[in-house]
């Protein structure tokens, strides 16, 4: 039986190599994006697939998210994709203020929240509901870097957001990972990045496959290995 997958951020990187293999599998796509009047490769796959749609969403308003699960069908899988970068410096970065460091902390923590919140009930009416964060290895407490504080600060923090998480929906047998993408070669990683946004969406999507309540609680480097955080 086909899936249903509600992918953040679908209009580029990431979330757009992760809609095009999963429309290619046969499986349909709820994509949400902030403009989708710009996302025109986005567009040019609704044109010819019937098994996409596009929603305008922020992640970080909740109530636009709860407007569009009151219009769709149930969902089998959620991927919180959508991030930002923010300032990349360090602590004498000009551009780490109040309104960028609100800015990723609302996009990259918040987001993920209110998206799980405002979508779980639609997940409940699937018979194998699953979750992912896409989170990064910057967030993890072992790092070197001194760049890029709020950014590394706010993927510690969804990682954290999601083991809250994985003990709220173990109930409802929900379960919840966050995953690691690898470096990847958009425009956060940069051209000189290691992986093609098709590589790690492609590896993901089959480690995603394998996902149980074994697995719930737990962060992923995107070939399968378990990371501590």
């Amino acid at each position: 039986m086909n899936k249903s997958y509600l992918i953040t951020g679908a209009n580029r990187g990431i979330g757009l190599a992760l809609t095009k293999i999963i429309i290619e599998q046969g499986d349909r796509v709820i994509a949400l994006c902030r403009k989708p009047e710009e996302a025109e490769e986005l567009r040019t796959i609704s044109n010819t697939q019937d098994n996409l749609n596009i929603f305008k969403a922020d992640v970080t308003k909740e109530d636009e998210l709860i407007e569009i699960s009151k219009s769709i069908d149930n969902i089998d899988f959620l991927i919180c994709n959508a991030g930002i970068m923010g300032p990349r410096g360090g602590m004498n970065d000009k551009d780490a203020n109040y309104r960028n460091i609100s800015e990723v902390l609302m996009t990259n923590v918040a987001g993920p929240f209110f998206t799980i919140k405002s979508f779980i009930g639609k997940l409940r009416e699937s018979k194998d509901p699953k979750i992912v964060i896409l989170s990064s290895r910057m967030g993890t407490q072992m790092h070197q870097g001194s760049d890029a504080y709020f950014y590394r600060a706010s993927k510690a923090a969804v990682n954290n957001i999601m083991v809250s998480f994985s003990n709220e929906l173990n109930q409802f047998n929900i379960p919840i990972t966050s995953f690691h993408p690898g470096w990847v070669q958009t425009d956060m990683g940069g051209s000189h990045a290691a992986l093609s946004p098709k590589e790690s969406a492609s590896s993901l999507i089959e480690q995603f496959k394998e996902l149980g309540s074994k697995n719930t609680g737990k962060f992923y480097n995107y070939e399968g290995s378990e990371i501590s955080f």
